[in-house]
């Protein structure tokens, strides 16, 4: 089968991030890790295991971190050399229980997939909190798409555990289906927030993640203010049309936040944004930079809360704020069970039901077939300034398809978040 395999060669990755931060070359994201190859199907691991051929699988900014060699080195231990990337997926079932339906993937690879007896978090619904990662009858990996042992999306065929399948309802398109894992994720973060009627909620990053977390705080829960900010004009558009209040730039941040809010200003010194006394109730941090972690830290009341959605690494941030003004700040990662008024609801089932009421598949805005991976890639890395929001591989077809015009631009850092 042909998939597109990520080796642990030390000199293509060095070589990915001089790519990555070449300034005005036009190179986009470093793509050296990354080759086209013909490889053997996985074999299924052990019972319970099925195998699932790709119709869609997503381009990820966790893929794109990958590649470009920006991602923290945290996630050594938790990764299994080589492996073919993709967990943004859906895909048809080809034996099992699910044979001929179209299904979606919950990339985690939790106790079940592993074999083994479950832990308190995977007992609970919670399989993102999962402490087996890197053991059971797989070789070490987050999820699905840094395994070696799984194969992922950005291939012709992968295995999955029947753990990890959910059906697609007949009513939900692939372009819709395609949205349902980084839903999850957005459904997930959304309750971690979990703003209280009447709150403020301010969203950073108006890519992928950014825009979905706007739609799934609008759809449960009521916030007095939902704003949104946003770099590219596409971004704002969608934004506006999932449900935030007030889209806004970064420059705009500080003043829009005083204004809906009804804070001070202290004065500061010239040159640096001036400090608010009050602040957003909730930030939710779709982004994961210095920038965008300082930025929150800034605009967060005293005893207000910031959710890290987007994927941080090292970074220095000033933390004064943070002791200062008594705000909580949690993480946000993958998914589980959130608590519904009607009970405990799986994120998958949520999701499923958010991207076809919400119709999330029109943030798809371009294909690729596997052969064009390097400018599918390089669209994906600076999707926003080029009028695009997701970019996927498509198996379906040959040809790539988008649907505004393809502008050639270099990348710019966070790029593909903001």
């Amino acid at each position: 089968m042909r998939a597109l395999l990520v080796e642990r060669l030390p000199h293509r990755f060095a070589a990915a991030r001089i790519a990555a931060a070449t300034v005005g070359s036009g190179a986009g994201v470093g793509i050296g890790p990354i080759r086209l190859t013909d490889l053997e199907v996985p074999e299924l691991p052990a019972s319970g295991w099925h195998r699932i051929r790709p119709r869609l699988s997503g381009i990820c900014g966790s893929d794109l971190a990958t590649l470009d060699g920006s991602s923290s080195r945290y996630f050594e231990p938790i990764v299994s050399f080589p492996f073919v990337p993709g967990h943004e997926i859906v895909a048809d079932a080809l034996d099992g229980e699910h044979e001929g339906r179209r299904v979606v993937l919950e990339p985690v690879l939790g106790c079940a997939a592993r074999g083994l007896p479950l832990c308190p978090a995977c007992a609970s619904g919670q399989r993102g909190s999962c402490v087996h990662i890197g053991f059971g009858h797989l070789k070490p990996g987050l999820q699905t798409g840094y395994c070696s042992d799984t194969g992922g999306g950005w291939s012709e065929e992968l295995v999955a555990h029947v753990s990890q399948l959910h059906v697609v309802p007949d009513g939900v398109d692939d372009d819709d289906a395609v949205m349902v894992e980084p839903t999850a994720c957005a459904v997930h973060a959304a309750h971690r927030a979990r703003p209280e009627q009447g709150e403020h909620v301010v969203v950073i990053g108006g890519g992928t993640i950014g825009l979905l977390v706007v739609a799934a705080v609008r759809e449960y829960f009521l916030p007095a203010s939902l704003l949104a900010v946003a770099r590219h004009p596409v971004q704002r558009d969608f934004a506006r049309a999932l449900g935030a209040d007030l889209v806004v730039e970064e420059d705009e941040l500080v003043r829009a936040v005083r204004r809906v809010t009804g804070s001070l200003a202290l004065e500061a010194r010239s040159g640096k944004p001036r400090r608010l006394t009050g602040g957003a109730d909730v930030v939710i941090d779709c982004v994961g930079s210095a920038r965008s972690i300082g930025q929150a830290l800034e605009i967060t009341r005293p005893g207000g809360r910031i959710v890290l959605v987007g994927m941080p690494g090292s970074t220095r941030v000033d933390l004064a704020p943070l002791w200062q003004r008594e705000v909580t700040m949690l993480g946000a990662y993958a998914y589980g069970n959130e608590s519904r008024p009607e009970g405990e609801r799986s994120t998958f089932a949520l999701a499923l039901e958010l991207v076809g009421a919400a119709r999330l598949g029109r943030l798809v805005s371009a294909r690729y077939p596997l052969d064009r991976y390097e400018e599918a890639v390089r669209h994906a890395a600076s999707a926003g300034r080029r009028g695009a929001v997701k970019v996927v591989f498509d198996l379906r077809r040959r040809e790539p398809t988008w649907h505004r015009q393809d502008i050639p631009a270099g990348r710019d850092e966070e790029e593909d978040r903001r």
